[in-house]
């Protein structure tokens, strides 16, 4: 009798296992679920009271020698150290949005970094998109990066600040990097950082980008 109740040991402990994983792979798309309709009502209220203009990554002086009547002068081109402008949402700031169209996927960008808020929204983590050196980091949702290894190099990515300002970016790389390759993640040439958790958190799915110009400053 008591190598038979042995013998059912391996049998639950399986069975106890395989429920521990169906409860975790159910929390985990529940989670998701609930971070798409989060950032679908954020974007809402953000495209309300963001206008749209057309700017790229002309430099400052090509933009002054145009004709003035022709084309103003964006102020983060003059002071690309300025900070981002925000828009105040249920007591969170976000500078933006960003945008995927090979994904058909379009996201709120806050303007900090913290895990509760990364729960909500992708979020900047370094950087700044005036500065060309931004990180912006999200959990690995399906509805927030969990689809960034679906990007191919050349694919086009699209950020715009809440003052309407449309940043255009093509990717140029991807790669994957330790949790603790902080210095390596910051530290790129590139203009723009794109960055979640692997499955499990092991590692970081890392796209970077560069900076085009859109055909309003060609």
């Amino acid at each position: 009798m008591n190598k038979a109740k042995y013998k059912r040991w391996p049998f639950i402990v399986g069975t106890l296992c395989l429920l521990a994983a169906a409860v975790i792979t159910l929390s985990n798309h529940h989670e998701d679920r609930v971070a798409g309709e989060q950032a679908k009502e954020i974007l809402d209220s953000i495209h309300e009271v963001t206008p749209i203009t057309e700017t790229a990554f002309s430099s400052a002086q090509s933009l002054l020698e145009k004709n003035s009547d022709e084309q103003i002068v964006p102020d983060y081109i003059l002071n690309p150290d300025m900070e981002m402008p925000t828009i105040e949402i249920d007591g969170n700031l976000y500078i933006g949005t960003i945008s995927f169209p090979t994904l058909d996927l379009e996201l709120p960008v806050m303007n900090s970094w913290s895990y509760p808020k990364l729960k909500k929204a992708p979020c900047l983590y370094f950087g700044s998109i005036y500065k060309g050196n931004a990180v912006i980091a999200a959990h690995n949702y399906d509805s927030h990066f969990g689809r960034l290894p679906e990007l191919k190099v050349g694919d086009t990515i699209c950020f715009t600040d809440t003052d309407g300002n449309v940043f255009n970016y093509e990717v140029i790389i991807q790669e994957v990097l330790a949790p603790s390759a902080i210095d390596e993640m910051v530290g790129s040439d590139a203009d723009l950082t794109l960055f979640a958790c692997t499955v499990g958190g092991a590692s970081r799915f890392t796209v970077r980008c560069k900076g085009i110009e859109s055909q309003g400053y060609l």
